[in-house]
């Protein structure tokens, strides 16, 4: 169990990807995103996760620039994600979005990337690509966004190589269980987006109430949660003192009956898309 914010987990290509990053989701190129991710590297934080949609990987590729330069860092010591987006999927439009986001970056290399949405019929065709770019060392981890039980399986019936990595909304109110087993079973990294359901749980009655016997905030109580079910967790900010305060996780651990607490707070509650009813 991480007990760093440097600490990681083990890909199953033996690729080491941090517990614990930063998610940049709805925050515009410029300064502001700039400084927020200087910030982060700073204070320890390792790994970013970008995505084409969020048209911001001009400033997360500025800021890495910045960050290594100021800390003096190699760029092997950050782990980099970014997303193709559906509009990019099939085999010659993913590797040309592939090129498209490194330019923006300003990288030679990504540590991962993943497939945004299972658009169905063409994820396949889109995963290709991503073997083609992890074959060719252009990229050092691949996976997937968004894919449910039955669309792993099919994408695995075709697939070279297995996902290493599958992002998908996860927190309190949607717990995934069927998934996590799933992806545990296989060897994929479950990694959680909106960990913090967009700060919808942060006034939660039972979450403020465990937090309050740990003197954490439900912020960390969450993210927490998350660790101790080994699930990566990338939440988002731009404000230093909540990057800093999500970080502040590695003190404390949640007895067994406060994690069975916060697992039955579920109710298979969405706050992003349905991956099984989607239409972008």
């Amino acid at each position: 169990m991480a007990k760093h914010l440097q600490d990681t987990t083990e890909l199953h290509n033996g690729v080491r990807m941090p517990w614990f990053g930063i998610g940049v989701f709805q925050v515009e190129e410029g300064d502001e995103l700039v400084q927020a991710i200087k910030f982060a590297v700073n204070h320890g934080y390792r790994s970013i996760d970008t995505a084409a949609i969020y048209k911001n990987e001009a400033s997360v590729g500025q800021a890495i620039r910045e960050a290594l330069a100021e800390t003096g860092l190699a760029r092997e010591e950050l782990f980099v994600t970014s997303k193709v987006w559906t509009a990019d999927l099939g085999y010659e439009q993913t590797l040309a979005a592939f090129d498209t986001s490194l330019n923006k970056l300003g990288l030679d290399t990504l540590d991962l990337y993943l497939i945004h949405w299972p658009v169905k019929g063409k994820y396949k065709e889109a995963w290709r690509a991503l073997e083609t770019l992890y074959k060719q060392g252009r990229v050092r981890a691949i996976g997937v966004s968004n894919f449910q039980v039955h669309h792993l399986e099919d994408l695995m019936q075709d697939a070279e190589i297995k996902p290493m990595v599958n992002q998908v909304e996860f927190h309190p109110l949607l717990t995934q269980e069927k998934l996590r087993s799933y992806c545990r079973e296989h060897g994929i990294q479950l990694e959680a987006w909106s960990p913090l359901m967009q700060g919808q749980l942060l006034n939660h009655p039972v979450i403020m109430e465990i937090a309050g016997k740990y003197g954490k905030t439900a912020a960390q109580v969450i993210l927490r949660w998350d660790l101790q079910h080994g699930v990566v967790t990338i939440p988002k900010s731009t404000k230093p003192s909540r990057i800093a305060e999500n970080a502040d996780v590695f003190d404390f651990e949640l007895a067994p009956e406060d994690v069975g607490r916060i697992d039955r707070l579920n109710e298979d509650r969405r706050v992003g898309p349905d991956p099984d009813n989607f239409d972008f």
